[in-house]
């Protein structure tokens, strides 16, 4: 595993828990602020899930 799928991953935990705080208590902008943070965790662990990949076909 390497440092793109573990920040990726992390970002995608912290996204979804500001997405549930946010739609909660009804703060609509954490709730969004939550799914953007949690797609771009997505983004980074999938580069790195990439990264991996290549590096084992080498």
């Amino acid at each position: 595993m390497n440092k793109d799928q573990v920040k990726g991953r992390f970002e995608e935990a912290k996204g979804k828990v500001k997405e549930i705080a946010g739609n909660l208590v009804g703060n609509k902008d954490l709730e969004q602020e939550g799914k953007v943070q949690n797609a771009k965790g997505k983004i980074q662990s999938g580069y790195g899930d990439l990264k991996e990949d290549v590096k084992d076909a080498i």
